[in-house]
Formats: C-alpha cells, structure tokens, sequence
C-alpha cells in the first residue's frame, strides 16, 4: 500500500500558551475525527505530528489515521525554527520509503507549518536549514506554512515554500473553520492519490478565515518575538511552573504620538515538559515591569499576587499572606512589599 505522509511541525512557544494551544489540540481531535469517515483517507493516510519551541520533538510517530490518537500538546520555550526544520527533515529522511525500479514508494509527504511569531535562532542558523530544506526536499514535499495571525515572519516562511497562507485566529469558530479547511485539504489530496493525479490539492479558502500572503510586500521581523511578553514563574506553594501573558497593545496618545504596551492576558500552569523543550543556550532578556499593565493570581495555587519578583535570582513566583516568602527558584527567603517606580524582570523570548 502506497502511503499519503502527512506531518504537522507546529511552534509550541510561550506565545502559544493558552486559548491557542488549546484550539489547536480540539482542531487536531477534530481533523482525526473527520478522517477516520473518509475512505481514501483511511485508505492513504499516515499523520505524525512534531512540536517545536526551543527544542523539537516528535510527539506522535507516523501511523495511519485509524489508529492515531491526537496526542497533548506541550509548550516550551523560544521559537527555533531551524531546529523545527532539522528534526522533521530527520523524521521524513527515517520514514518515508522512496520510489525504485523495485517498489512504489510513498507519495509526496504533505506537510503543515503552523507558527504564530517570529525565528528566535540566529538568521544563520535559519537560513542553512533553509537551504538544506531546499536542496533535498522543497521538490520532495509539499509544504504549506500557516501563520496565526499578522505578526509573523513571512520573509522566512516564503523562502520555504510559496503556499504561505495567515490564519486569522480572531475567535473559537475562526479556529473551527480553519480546521475544517485543513481537514477538506486533506481529503481531497488523499483522493487526488486514489486517483492518481498529483496528491496535493488544498481545499478552497475561505478566504475571511485562510488567506493567501502576498510575499511582495513583507518587511523584516526582530529576532526577538516583540508581540507577546511571556514570563516565566513558580508557584511557591506547589513549586509548579507557570507562564504569565502579555499581548502587545499599540495605541495614540492624547498628545497624537503612537505609544505602546503590554496588557495580560493570562497566567496559565504548564508542566515540567516546558523546560525540555526550552532553548538552553539564550541569553536573559528583560522588560521593565511598567511595559507590563496588570498582574494575575497564582493559576497553581490562587495566590493573590501570581507577580512577585526575587532580588537575588530575577526571577517570578507568587507571594500569600506569609511574612516570609521563600522564592521556589532559588529558595532565598526575604519580606516582601511594594515599591514604586519599574523594576527589571527576566521574559522569555515567545
């Protein structure tokens, strides 16, 4: 039986956390749902799923859609593309059974970029994956990069292919549409295979949902995802991690003169696969905590101030009603209060 591969490489960065992710993991249960109906799907497709923030992982093996169960999403630190790239390419080089005078191999794998930011590796690092992409696979697969939203790098995403739609993740059902918009692009290249025909046919856009980037008119991105202001704490009393969320806010001050800045999102908990995926080699960067309007509870423990600062490490855990807090990083203990002015606070890189 000749396979249809598909791969899903999505970015599990902190800019991700919350209503995103979880959209993405009900969008994956949906797609799997749908196909198991479908007979040329069932009949053609294998789907394997990899994540990557500042490290990657195949977080669901290629397996054919009745036996695939859509596995849970982490989130993880920094957004390194290249390191994305170099594990699927591993994955496809490991998995995919090429054509010869002997055997049909599998068809052309179909792959899904979704990412929501921008590279946090060095343009190096990004563009020598980029290459290798291009010398060994741009012919060898069809590669459709799916940006979340308007603030990702699409200079880099249209060097990998020329199927560079945004997604415009406004709300539940924007995410629903989208995924059912997936789903049809799948099926209809499963039965373009059946068919033998070219086994690569995406469904029709819809196009206030899925639309088409024009790569003419993009400009350069930071390397440093500047839409979200992540933040990394622990709850002092469980000791567990959580992320705390800030979305960029541009707006025109009474004076005329165009301000910016952070307001929270949210504080969610996350688990200890955050620090697997995270990128160990980045250097701290800050934010002054007067960019940063308002301040949630502890998700872990309800804590009231979920955003308390330790002097010695810099770094975020949540503070009770005790006289002494001792902070879950470092384990100094000290009194707090409150100051005035900003203060300087470790953030990840999104």
């Amino acid at each position: 039986m000749r396979r249809l591969p598909i791969y899903f490489l999505i970015d599990v960065s902190e800019s991700m956390v919350g209503d995103a992710i979880e959209q993405v993991q009900e969008g994956m249960e949906t797609i799997i749902r749908e196909l198991r109906t479908d007979p040329y799907a069932l009949e053609t497709v294998w789907i394997s799923v990899i994540v990557f923030a500042g490290k990657a992982r195949t977080i669901a093996p290629l397996q054919e859609v009745i036996s695939f169960y859509p596995p849970k999403f982490p989130v993880g630190s920094g957004t390194l593309l290249s390191v994305g790239l170099g594990h699927l390419m591993y994955e496809l080089r490991k998995n995919i059974v090429p054509t010869t005078s002997e055997q049909k191999g599998d068809w052309k794998p179909v792959v899904f970029l979704f990412t929501d930011g921008v590279p946090t590796d060095s343009p190096r690092d990004v563009r020598g994956v980029i290459a290798e992409w291009r010398r060994n696979w741009a012919q060898a697969a069809n590669l459709v990069a799916v940006a979340f939203g308007n603030q990702t790098d699409n200079n880099i995403l249209g060097e990998l292919t020329d199927n560079v739609l945004r997604f415009d993740n406004a709300n539940a059902e924007s995410y629903k549409t989208f995924f059912k918009w997936v789903t049809n692009s799948i099926k209809t290249s499963s039965m373009s295979v059946e068919n033998n025909s070219t086994g690569f046919e995406l469904a029709r856009l819809d196009e206030g949902i899925v639309s088409k980037v024009d790569l003419t008119k993009q400009d350069a991105k930071p390397v440093v995802d500047d839409n979200f202001v992540v933040l990394a704490a622990k709850c002092q009393n469980t000791k567990k991690p959580y992320l705390i969320k800030y979305r960029k806010n541009v707006f025109i001050e009474n004076s005329g003169d165009v301000g910016m800045d952070y307001r929270l999102v949210g504080a969610f908990r996350i688990d200890e696969a955050y620090f697997e995926l995270s990128d160990e080699n980045t250097t701290a960067l800050k934010i002054n905590a007067n960019q940063l309007l308002g301040a949630p509870t502890c998700p872990c423990c309800g804590n009231q101030y979920g955003f308390a600062c330790d002097g010695t490490c810099g770094k975020i855990h949540c503070i009770g009603t005790e006289k002494i807090s001792t902070c879950p990083w470092c384990g100094n203990q000290a009194e707090y209060g409150f100051g005035e002015g900003g203060f300087e606070v470790n953030r990840t890189r999104g």
